[in-house]
């Protein structure tokens, strides 16, 4: 036993992860999964084993999800089992040549790096953006008409105080002074 009363995982012992039928690098939403079909598959009111073989895999099969659905416990029991989400990095043979050969953009279909075709979300939110601007000017072209303003497509004349201000300055520019 260890120091938190439970026995260490051996290797003739099936692991929460094979009781479930998964690997251990699953995702919450695999082991989530599994666990409701096994659920059903061995509940002691659906299923057609005996009561005692039944209630002891469900136990089983309880505890396996409590332990790997809680993310503390989880990782707890990864490092009994000796299990790391972490890949060992071995250093290169030889550091002085890359180990990989970088990326040829001439090959690629797009011309930059960074360019992409947009997602379904960005497209999404350019066609809203689209339509709002198409609504505002429809309910500006709407206000005008109830109003009974005249719709003006064409740019107005300056109005003769404009022209007239226009005329006095021009008129009444003073010319630079001379210096010796």
């Amino acid at each position: 036993m260890s120091q938190t009363g439970t026995q260490p995982q051996s290797s003739n012992t099936t692991t929460y992860y094979t009781l479930l039928g998964l690997h251990p690098s699953a995702s919450v939403i695999d082991i989530r999964r599994a666990y409701r079909e096994l659920s059903k598959q061995y509940h002691p009111d659906t299923t057609e084993l005996p009561d005692t073989v039944a209630t002891e895999k469900f136990r089983e099969i309880n505890e396996a999800y409590a332990t790997l659905s809680h993310p503390e416990r989880r990782l707890s029991y990864d490092l009994k089992i000796g299990y790391s989400r972490f890949g060992v990095i071995q250093t290169p043979t030889d550091l002085n040549h890359p180990t990989h050969k970088p990326h040829d953009f001439s090959k690629s279909m797009y011309l930059d790096a960074s360019d992409r075709p947009l997602s379904s979300g960005e497209i999404f939110v350019l066609f809203v953006l689209g339509l709002t601007f198409v609504g505002c000017l429809v309910l500006a072209i709407a206000i005008a008409v109830l109003r009974g303003e005249p719709l003006q497509t064409q740019l107005t004349q300056p109005t003769p105080t404009t022209q007239h201000l226009v005329s006095m300055f021009q008129n009444h520019n003073p010319q630079p002074a001379e210096f010796f």
